[in-house]
């Protein structure tokens, strides 16, 4: 997963991806909106907006700026925009997530919704999104990570080499990703459909102590299918 393949693969994704990534992820993007806790005035940062499906749920006495490295999903969004008239949306720009052209501490809240499994460098990302959040801000994501459950699994992993054509690892592990990127978790739970996408809170302490990040639950992660195996 490099970004001309990314930028590729969601120029081609980006007139049906309402239809098809729509419905099926808006309770985990309604329930990160809820889990912000935004107060009049928050300054918020959504990475990976695509095509602003997450807009119009945000509070009207927010500052809401979101990034897309897919000009053509970003379009989409700006239509949105235009259509539901969200003046709340400030800002809406074609950026790399790993390079982002904002200042250090220029937002309250960063969240990237179904993200870090397609960026190149995960690790660099949450590092930019360390950067441009205020201290002690919220840090929050959401993404299908590998399932512990061992046959599905090997699916994931037998799979993992169409990673550009499907658009994200399917393997990305949640463990090495809390690990190599050293998030000091305050809350981590399963959302959407049959748990398969996992919702990970942070707070923005930039520099980090170690012991502090909380373990990984087994269960949180595992979908109801997995449960019942």
């Amino acid at each position: 997963m490099d970004i001309r393949t990314i930028e590729h693969t969601y120029r081609r994704y980006s007139w049906i991806y309402d239809f098809a990534f729509g419905a099926v992820f808006q309770p985990g993007r309604k329930t990160i909106v809820e889990r912000m806790h935004c107060v009049p005035g928050d300054s918020i940062l959504e990475v990976g907006v695509g095509t602003g499906l997450s807009l119009p749920l945000y509070p009207k006495n927010v500052s809401v700026t979101g990034i897309d490295i897919s000009s053509e999903m970003l379009a989409r969004a700006q239509a949105r925009k235009i259509r539901d008239r969200l003046d709340n949306v400030v800002k809406l720009c074609v950026m790399d997530a790993e390079n982002m052209e904002f200042e250090d501490n220029s937002f309250d809240k960063v969240v990237a919704m179904y993200v870090a499994s397609v960026v190149p460098d995960p690790e660099r990302l949450v590092e930019e999104m360390r950067r441009v959040c205020k201290r002690n801000g919220q840090l929050i994501f959401v993404n299908h990570f590998q399932s512990r459950n061992p046959v599905l699994g090997l699916f994931e992993r037998l799979i993992a080499p169409l990673s550009a054509q499907i658009g994200f690892r399917p393997d990305f592990s949640l463990d090495r990703f809390i690990e190599e990127t050293r998030l000091m978790t305050t809350d981590i739970h399963p959302v959407n459909m049959f748990n398969f996408c996992t919702m990970l809170e942070a707070r923005n302490n930039k520099e980090y102590l170690p012991g502090i990040m909380h373990p990984v639950p087994d269960a949180s992660t595992l979908s109801l299918s997995e449960r019942i195996d």
